[in-house]
């Protein structure tokens, strides 16, 4: 299933492709149904280490804050988090935009890199550590 307008499957927009181990965690209903066929990906029911993309959903910033240690901590060293919010315009009530999750993360030594749009209530921005705190690679 496409999500936003490149029609782009929304797996490969989130780097949910080949035998990636991968997380969703807080997603909200229909998600299943949004994301769609994975493919050969392994995706683990609960946040386990290590994985290559974490998948999160937010609307308070204090939640964002509290479990950013323990994503950081269960991503691969070449791994992603992408953290969704929801758009303005979806009527969906968030404290979470861009600019806090770069007011909150930018300072942990990992840097957004990459947003998406995963449909018409979420968008997400994809966070990566900086080049020069990768170290190690892989599990396999």
């Amino acid at each position: 299933m496409s999500a936003g307008y490149s029609g782009t499957p929304l797996p490969k927009k989130l780097g949910i492709t080949g035998d990636a181990v991968f997380t969703v965690l807080h997603a909200p209903s229909g998600f299943e149904a949004t994301l769609g066929d994975v493919g050969e990906a392994v995706r683990q029911q609960h946040l386990a280490l290590p994985v290559d993309v974490v998948v999160t959903f937010h609307t308070t910033r204090a939640a964002l804050v509290a479990e950013w240690p323990k994503l950081t901590a269960a991503a691969e060293p070449d791994g992603a988090i992408w953290v969704c919010w929801p758009k303005k315009t979806s009527g969906v009530a968030s404290e979470i935009t861009e600019d806090v999750l770069r007011a909150e993360l930018l300072r942990t030594g990992w840097v957004d890199n990459k947003v998406c749009a995963v449909d018409d209530t979420w968008s997400a921005l994809r966070f990566v550590q900086r080049k020069e705190h990768r170290r190690g690679s892989k599990r396999r």
